[in-house]
């Protein structure tokens, strides 16, 4: 079994190349890249440097779903029979999952990271941003609304076409406004690099193919992340804190039951007219009950927020063995005695 050696190519051209990549490029080892629709792949082929890719699968594949997997397949059969060289853009190590699985095969084989240079620092000069006020990098290809973090700085990678974009459109409108502001930046820190910057809704007005294209999403201020837990929180600390509501600060547990019963009754009374709107409203009510009690728990010293939400997930996963560790469960009936065997056991733990 041979060695497979991975390099990074880069966000750009040449110019961000590394010495110590372009030489073990050129040490005669067979190349293979994850793609060819790279600039310094165009330059090193130029050169005369014989490169294979794994375009194929790619274009044989209509979803992503698998190409990863098939890639990494490949390469260990190449590996059976000498040391290669797998080059990918960007650095190896950031958000790289063919690298990532490779790694998980190192019992088998040796793999070794030779290194290479990440866009993010290119990227951040780009849209002149300072990563130490906080940012997230994610995939649009795999997005996913509950990792959004709309006080930082967001760097969504993989945007390769009209397609794409606009299935990252419409996920971030859910949280963002359609007018806020944000950058596509293709190719960063090379003689090609471009930066768009348009309202959100424009994102999926894209022609082509773009292989080095991510998209920038500034920060919202706090009165404006209206959909964000975290501002709730927020919010609730001021509101309870020392110089906050005086209301509230001459309440306790007892005081506030009152007003939870009114606002329960109240959701009741929504829910049994089909009432969406007002369901809506009394939700969020019985919700800044909840934050009010949560808040004189750790005003008192009782508990803390956190150890509530820490009691609530545990209980969710304990409970439901069903969904999260494949309990067959095949009529409500079963689903009940479940519950009893679980609830007797947490009985006993407790005794």
């Amino acid at each position: 079994m041979g060695k497979i050696t991975i390099v990074g190519l880069g966000a750009g051209d040449m110019s961000q190349l590394p010495m110590g990549v372009y030489q073990l490029l050129q040490s005669n080892q067979p190349i293979y890249l994850r793609t060819k629709l790279h600039p310094v792949v165009t330059q090193l082929a130029e050169e005369g440097l014989i490169m294979a890719s794994f375009d194929a699968i790619y274009e044989q594949n209509q979803q992503f779903d698998g190409v990863y997997e098939q890639v990494v397949k490949e390469l260990l059969q190449l590996a059976e029979q000498q040391d290669i060289i797998y080059a990918v853009p960007g650095h190896p190590m950031v958000a790289e999952k063919t690298v990532q699985l490779l790694l998980k095969e190192q019992q088998q084989i040796t793999v070794e990271i030779a290194g290479g240079q990440s866009f993010l620092d290119d990227f951040f000069t780009a849209v002149k941003i300072d990563p130490i006020e906080g940012f997230q990098l994610l995939d649009a290809l795999a997005l996913n609304g509950d990792q959004l973090q709309m006080s930082q700085h967001l760097i969504i990678m993989q945007v390769f076409d009209a397609f794409v974009a606009s299935d990252v459109k419409l996920l971030l409108t859910e949280k963002y406004p359609d007018d806020h502001q944000v950058a596509l930046v293709h190719e960063a820190g090379s003689a090609n690099e471009v930066v768009e910057w348009k309202p959100l809704y424009e994102i999926d007005r894209m022609e082509g193919v773009h292989n080095l294209t991510s998209l920038y999403v500034p920060p919202l201020p706090l009165d404006e992340r209206t959909t964000e837990f975290a501002t709730l929180q927020s919010y609730m600390d001021e509101i309870t804190g020392p110089t906050g509501d005086i209301w509230i600060r001459e309440q306790n547990n007892q005081s506030l039951v009152p007003y939870l019963e009114e606002e329960t009754a109240e959701l009741i009374a929504a829910i049994e007219k089909d009432d969406i709107d007002n369901m809506v409203e009394e939700l969020g009510d019985i919700l800044m009950q909840v934050m009010y009690h949560a808040s004189i728990g750790e005003k008192e010293g009782m508990f803390t927020f956190e150890e509530m939400l820490a009691t609530l997930n545990k209980k969710l996963r304990r409970r439901h063995p069903h969904v999260f560790d494949g309990v067959t469960i095949n009529s409500i009936a079963e689903l009940d005695q479940l519950w009893q065997k679980i609830k007797e056991t947490e009985k006993r733990k407790h005794q």
